[in-house]
């Protein structure tokens, strides 16, 4: 059975630093593209980070470039988000998502995706 599970949400300060976790089960987290995505309230889901199999590109949306890695640590099957220089406008749930088959796709479009996990609150504020 498929399955992804976040963690390491939590609230910090801005200029804050957290790192989300997906723990992943019922495939390879090394040949499956996956990518976060997250939802602020009364807002639409934004993607911003995505990776290939295997890891060999990354993507990130503009909000997030430059402050967020996306990462894979394949022995463990665990996908991460590095998030740094937190500012409010970060706050949101963020979600995990792969898609399964694996296909040479990787990206930030959540209707490309159809495996997700429940998502971690994060919360920014001073």
């Amino acid at each position: 059975e498929v399955q992804l599970l976040e963690s390491g949400g939590g609230s910090v300060q801005p200029g804050g630093s957290l790192r989300l976790s997906c723990s992943a089960s019922g495939f390879a987290v090394a040949t499956t593209a996956m990518s976060w995505f997250r939802k602020a309230p009364d807002q639409t889901r934004e993607g911003i980070a995505g990776i290939s199999p295997h890891g060999v590109h990354t993507l990130y949306a503009d909000s997030v470039k430059g402050r967020f890695t996306i990462s894979k640590d394949e022995r463990n099957n665990i996908l991460y988000l590095q998030m740094d220089d937190l500012q409010p406008e970060d706050t949101a749930m963020y979600y995990c998502a792969a898609r399964l088959p694996a296909t040479s796709y990787y990206g930030l479009l959540d209707s490309n995706f159809n495996r997700w996990g429940q998502g971690t609150q994060v919360t920014v504020a001073s």
